[in-house]
């Protein structure tokens, strides 16, 4: 399994994104957010995605160099079209929006619609967070899960994420599919020909299965919960109303629906409410006194959301990242149509085997 530094698999990713006629300035805000996905362990909205993100421009999905076009405005709200642009680009757009009018009007509410797959969503709840703000964002998906007790599709994975300002150097950010897992992740464990690490998936006959090539053959992912399950799913029938009836784009399972995600973006101004130091202390002490607690037995310590990413971002810092043998021999494909040199590119990185 190669194993490529963060400064690598940023390169590589860029020259591909020119090559495939994207501009230079999205070309390099979407290689830095899929890396560091991949630097926070989310492999599954990674280098990977590079793939897709390649299928989609050739396809005529993905339309790099648009201008996201305001719909609608108020002094606290706004629609944006994405004009199917890279969703990193068209949810940045949004977030920045919506902090923008928190800043001045206490919060800031901005939906997105013909918006691509946005990647990971605390990339967006953080820009918050570090200005001082309450990040809050939903988005809905392709349908891939069954409702509680089914077993065909009707709902997407439908992930949401909050992010809090805290007196911490670990963020205190939660990033969350509304399904038991995100599709992201079955596709790394088909990459790798690994089985999931528990049953995850009905196949088209209904049995939980842990392979995870059965998603890709008719099958649904289950919602968060397990017996309890209709709690994740309660929660995604509300991603799909605020991400994707709420923006214009439809919910997943409806004809409306075209793929990319439904965006719901919010920011909230901390000092509207409190000082901002008082709050951000307070988080921390909240943070501090549950990883205090006494872990039972099978568990080595108590983490808070945030912590398992920022840990392991230090470590694949350090370590490199490893990329499945699979998605790098496709991606060295992709790249070798695209006309870019990877042989230099390969001889220079002493760190790929």
């Amino acid at each position: 399994m190669p194993i490529l530094t963060a400064e690598s698999l940023r390169t590589v990713a860029l020259e591909i994104f020119k090559a495939a006629g994207v501009p230079v300035d999205e070309a390099r805000l979407v290689s830095e957010r899929l890396v560091n996905a991949n630097l926070d362990g989310y492999d599954s909205h990674g280098i990977i995605r590079v793939l897709q993100y390649v299928k989609g421009i050739r396809e005529g999905k993905i339309k790099p160099g648009v201008k996201v076009e305001v719909l609608r405005e108020t002094p606290t709200t706004a629609l944006l079209d994405g004009r199917l642009g890279f969703g990193q680009v068209v949810a940045t757009v949004a977030m920045k929006k919506a902090i923008e009018k928190a800043e001045v009007n206490a919060v800031g509410v901005v939906c997105a619609m013909n918006c691509n797959h946005v990647g990971r969503l605390s990339d967006y709840t953080l820009m918050a967070s570090k200005r001082g703000m309450i990040g809050i964002s939903f988005v809905n998906t392709i349908c891939m899960v069954a409702p509680y007790g089914g077993m065909e599709r009707r709902i997407g994975t439908c992930p949401m994420s909050f992010a809090f300002p805290t007196d911490e150097e670990i963020p205190f950010v939660i990033d969350i599919a509304t399904s038991i897992c995100a599709e992201g992740k079955i596709r790394v464990k088909s990459h790798e020909g690994r089985d999931l690490p528990y049953e995850c998936i009905v196949d088209k006959e209904g049995r939980l299965t842990r392979n995870p090539n059965a998603l890709y053959e008719g099958g649904a992912i289950l919602p968060m919960g397990g017996e309890v399950g209709y709690k994740g799913f309660s929660l995604g029938l509300a991603v799909e109303v605020l991400g994707g009836i709420l923006s214009g784009t439809g919910y997943s399972y409806s004809k409306k629906f075209r793929g990319g995600n439904g965006v719901f973006m919010e920011a909230i101004k901390v000092e509207a409410f409190m000082e901002l130091e008082e709050f951000k202390r307070e988080v921390g002490e909240l943070a501090r006194a549950v990883r205090s607690s006494k872990p039972r037995p099978g568990f080595k310590s108590i983490m808070t959301p945030g912590e398992i990413e920022y840990k392991t971002r230090k470590r694949r810092l350090r370590e490199g990242i490893h990329v499945p043998e699979k998605t790098w021999a496709e991606i060295v494909k992709v790249a070798r149509e695209l006309g870019v040199e990877m042989e230099k590119f390969m001889e220079s990185n002493p760190r790929i085997p």
